[in-house]
């Protein structure tokens, strides 16, 4: 700093304040700084800004997995907001696993993060607690906290299945199936649940035949589909629980002679391009990952409350034509 101060003919403190961006220096001298800052190669001392500030301008993002492009658009909008803040990113994906999980919350936290976005893959986030009373801001996305209170952004899914099925049951549907995730993940559960309200709303059964929950490997919802279709009275729309099920589904329903009628949890590439293009219940990645990160930067510039926040975004149905397709008669 003191080479850039001689070399642009100021002090210490206009550096300073040029380089941290603050107020109070014409714009002829930021323009002298910073020349003098780009002829030296002058980089600002990260560590020593830790040891004055306490802050490190970094924050860590968990998600259940990078590739899947839902995750990949709210890590994105996280990340414009932290950009926004002056502050860095650090991501890792859980793969579903709350081991996993648990060790990349706090390998961040070991790393000094200021705060934390996290997709939780567990159901007990009490190892948490001594961050969070240390001071790591950390708001939970797409699914709650397990055991503590802490800041939540959800999407209304429940209301969302409720939708889209109900889009099912308004084109004449009255066997109708549904396959989704994990049982223990809880947008799955909540998906089940908007299904079968759905269904009781219209008083409609539901077979324990017509919903399937586990694994969204091709081969298992495969099976669960094949068990949906097969018989004297099979199910003639389906109702995926998320963008990997609908995928397959897609996959599974185009070779049969017999058309069904289908309505994913989840927007994906191509949806709209498709014969015929597939009606979704779209969530908003972006908004998700947008308002969770507003969030964490409102507590980390010093908002209080003794009340944890939830917060919980709709979904959206898109209807494209797969899900207005009629009974077979």
């Amino acid at each position: 700093m003191k080479d850039v101060a001689a070399r642009a003919g100021v002090g210490l403190k206009t550096v300073s304040r040029v380089v941290n961006e603050e107020p109070g220096v014409t714009p002829d001298t930021v323009a002298r700084v910073q020349s003098a800052i780009d002829a030296l190669g002058f980089r600002r001392n990260d560590s020593a800004r830790l040891l004055r500030t306490r802050r490190t301008a970094s924050v860590g993002l968990v998600l259940e997995d990078l590739a899947d492009p839902f995750y990949g658009a709210l890590s994105r909008a996280v990340e414009d907001v932290a950009r926004a803040h002056g502050a860095l990113l650090f991501t890792g994906s859980s793969a579903e696993n709350p081991r996993r999980e648990q060790e990349l919350v706090l390998a961040f936290c070991a790393r000094r993060v200021d705060g934390l976005v996290v997709v939780p893959a567990g159901d007990d986030h009490r190892y948490l607690t001594p961050e969070i009373d240390a001071g790591v801001a950390t708001v939970f996305v797409d699914r709650p906290a397990g055991r503590i209170d802490a800041d939540v952004v959800l999407t209304d899914n429940a209301g969302g299945t409720r939708t889209g099925v109900a889009h099912l049951i308004a084109h004449g549907h009255r066997r109708i199936g549904f396959i989704g995730d994990q049982p223990g993940i809880h947008t799955a559960t909540e998906r089940l649940r908007g299904y079968r309200e759905a269904m009781a709303d219209a008083g409609l059964p539901v077979r324990p035949e017509w919903y399937a929950m586990g694994p969204t490997t091709p081969e298992r919802v495969r099976a669960a589909l094949a068990t949906m279709l097969a018989g004297p009275e099979p199910v003639t729309a389906l109702f995926a629980g998320n963008n990997r099920v609908t995928v397959t589904a897609v996959r599974v329903l185009s070779g049969r002679p017999r058309p069904v009628a289908l309505v994913g949890f989840d927007d994906f590439e191509l949806a709209d391009l498709l014969d015929p293009p597939v009606t979704v219940v779209a969530q908003d990645a972006p908004g998700l990952g947008r308002s969770a990160a507003q969030l964490l930067f409102r507590r980390l510039d010093g908002a209080t409350s003794e009340e944890a926040s939830r917060i919980e975004l709709p979904a959206r149905l898109i209807p494209r034509g797969s899900g207005e397709i009629p009974p077979a008669s």
